[in-house]
């Protein structure tokens, strides 16, 4: 089962690489990782998606937990929490397909943040099923390069991974 942890550590050098190493030494699959500063300085915000059943996500938890830079841990999916992805897609964009790729970034409520003779980049953010609904709906042809950012996630209401 797919699982978003997220992980609040201390703002050192040498942190992301004592959290990858702990999965890769222990043959967990990343499947996607954000990271970046909280509103305090000192502290970092990561967020990774992993999967397992149960018993490998206590083990991971645990983990994480020992390690010295780690500060607090949430599985996000033992609540209700929100997620999102962001996604910048380069596309062709000749006269004559112009209007129908504007018609599909409104359609699934994307941002053309730019524009050349041949191709606009879109933004979308969502969650991954409307990005990947997104991408099947476009001829392959017309998509010239994509970058993901995989998911960040919150906890609803009084859910807050916070010091």
């Amino acid at each position: 089962m797919r699982h978003i942890i997220s992980i609040l550590m201390e703002n050192e050098p040498g942190a992301l690489s004592r959290v990858a190493g702990l999965f890769s030494a222990r043959g967990y699959n990343i499947e996607s990782l954000t990271v970046a500063t909280t509103e305090d300085a000192t502290l970092s915000r990561m967020t990774i998606v992993t999967s397992g059943n149960d018993a490998v996500i206590e083990q991971i938890i645990k983990q994480l937990n020992k390690l010295i830079d780690v500060v607090k841990v949430l599985d996000l999916n033992d609540g209700k929490h929100i997620e999102r992805e962001l996604m910048l897609i380069k596309v062709k964009a000749s006269a004559s397909h112009r209007d129908e790729m504007k018609r599909m970034c409104d359609i699934f409520r994307g941002r053309i943040i730019d524009v050349t003779d041949g191709s606009f980049t879109i933004e979308l953010t969502g969650s991954g099923h409307k990005l990947d609904a997104f991408i099947e709906s476009l001829d392959k042809s017309a998509i010239l390069e994509t970058v993901r950012t995989g998911a960040s996630g919150i906890g609803r209401g009084d859910r807050i991974l916070k010091l």
